[in-house]
């Protein structure tokens, strides 16, 4: 385990189970599912473009703490609660991940707290 850092900051919403917001290793950076939570633990409802957006400044929070960013994501993993949303969260998406990291998208029948978006990510650190 000694080459397996836990990432956490103050800047992302805290796990709310027995996970890490992050695990960086020498050669990737894996970040846990975001959700439309504020830093502050308070849930960002209304649009999917809103929801998006917040779970996108999760997840370059938890990128910054340790050590890269956003432009540095190889995959992205998106769970949305309707396939209704998918044109909606790609507008937003694509402010955030220009570079067209590979990407799987799937619908779920209920995501953490009731809300319509989870995003994760690989990265390079």
């Amino acid at each position: 385990m000694s080459d397996q850092q836990i990432i956490f900051t103050k800047n992302a919403p805290a796990a709310v189970g027995p996970y890490s917001q992050a695990i960086k290793t020498p050669n990737m950076i894996y970040c846990s599912g975001q959700i439309p939570l504020t830093p502050e633990g308070e849930l960002v409802e209304g649009s999917i473009t809103a929801q998006t957006e917040q779970a996108c400044k999760n997840a370059k929070a938890v990128l910054e703490e340790a050590g890269s960013e956003l432009a540095k994501v190889v995959k992205t993993t998106i769970f949305i609660s309707d396939m209704a949303h998918f044109a909606e969260l790609n507008a937003e998406y694509e402010k955030w991940f220009s570079h067209k990291p590979a990407r799987s998208c799937v619908a779920v029948k209920t995501l953490p707290k009731n809300v319509d978006v989870e995003i994760e990510v690989i990265a390079l650190p």
